[in-house]
Order: C-alpha cells, then structure tokens, then sequence
C-alpha cells in the first residue's frame, strides 16, 4: 500500500491520518506497510513544522474525510532557536537565536488543536516529541522533556493517550541516527518508531472500524 494523498482516502478500511513534522513523513511508509490491510495510513502533504502552522492549517489537513484515527504531533519546530541575523533557511542558531514558540504558547496552541480535533469525533494519539541529541545547531536537548510535559499535562487532560516517541529514541544508538547531532533518522531508526506508532494505532482501531 502506498501513501495515499488527502484526496485519496476513500477504501473501506478504517482511515488514519498522520499529522506531523519530517520525522513522521520518515516513518509513514513504514507505518502504512505494517497497516497493510488493516487501515489505510493518510499523511498530510507536507511538512506540519510548528504547533502555530498546525492551528493555521489544521482546517485543511482535515479536510472532509471522516477519520477514525488521527495520530499528530508537533514540538521540534516549536523549540528551534532562530536568529533573524542570518541567512533564512539557515537560521538556527541556540547560541543567539530565540526560540520559536514560548512554552505558554506552545500549551495553547496544543489546547486548540486538541479542541478542533476532537470534533472529528476521530480517536485521538498524540506522539511525543523525539530526543534531541546533544550538538544539535538550533536546538537544546532538555527543551523537548520540557516541551513534552506541557503536552502530557494537556493529552491528559482530555483523556488522549500519548506514544512515548521520546523515551524510545532516547535509547537509540548512533547507527539509528541520520548523522550525528542531527534530530532526523536511519531508516532502521524509522522502521523502530514505525513500530511504536503502529502498535497505538492498531490498538485504537477495533473501537473505530465499526465506523460511526
């Protein structure tokens, strides 16, 4: 099965979309591989980078499927330190820069995603933010458990189970990794946090493939 587009979503199997930044658009094949037969996997079609963009265009992403399971993340955007002084699309910089979106901010963000998506009436999974390893150019290691609290406090909340993306790729080895001091992943690596996110996604769906 291949990815389907958002315009695409029309089998009978129950549809799961995939809501993320470049870490979820690594591990979607190997998600949508592993839910083969089971559900047919729908990533949104492009980067969904920060909590902010995703309040913008979060109408858009949903458009008028009727999803049964929505998996979403978003964080490592939110926590990149950006200096206005250099050069766009080469701005991070944690020594100088500022952070993206502030912790308030990034909590109400979170809570109004929360709000909009649950009137999909889908079956909510919210993924955790992955490690940031130590050298990373824009980012600061401790800002990802920093920012994963406050999404803990608000999924609780609202009864939202939450994938610890974070505690497994904090015990990946460097082979796991795209290269070193870098946010992004091997394809193994991938294949790992598929699994995970397969194993929430497939348990949500005898609830939802009776379909509403």
């Amino acid at each position: 099965m291949t990815v389907a587009s958002l315009t695409e979503a029309s089998s009978a199997l129950p549809k799961v979309l995939i809501i993320g930044d470049s870490i979820s658009q690594g591990y979607t094949p190997h998600l949508t591989a592993l839910l083969d037969g089971k559900a047919e996997v729908t990533r949104i079609p492009e980067n969904g980078e920060s909590s902010s963009n995703g309040v913008e265009q979060l109408d858009a992403w949903l458009g008028s499927t009727r999803w049964d399971v929505i998996s979403f993340n978003f964080g490592l955007w939110d926590v990149c330190y950006r200096n206005a002084a250099l050069p766009d699309g080469n701005d991070l910089d944690k020594a100088h820069g500022v952070i993206s979106v502030s912790p308030e901010q990034y909590r109400r963000n979170l809570e109004a995603i929360v709000r909009r998506l649950e009137r999909t009436h889908a079956h909510l999974i919210w993924e955790n933010t992955t490690v940031i390893p130590e050298g990373d150019p824009g980012r600061k290691p401790q800002d990802a458990i920093t920012y994963n609290r406050i999404a803990k406090e608000v999924m609780q909340a609202h009864g939202i189970a939450v994938v610890d993306l974070y505690g497994l790729t904090a015990g990946f080895g460097p082979e796991l990794f795209k290269r070193p001091h870098n946010v992004h992943y091997s394809d193994a690596g991938y294949r790992d946090i598929a699994a995970d996110v397969a194993r929430a996604v497939e348990a949500a769906l005898p609830r939802t493939s009776e379909h509403r």
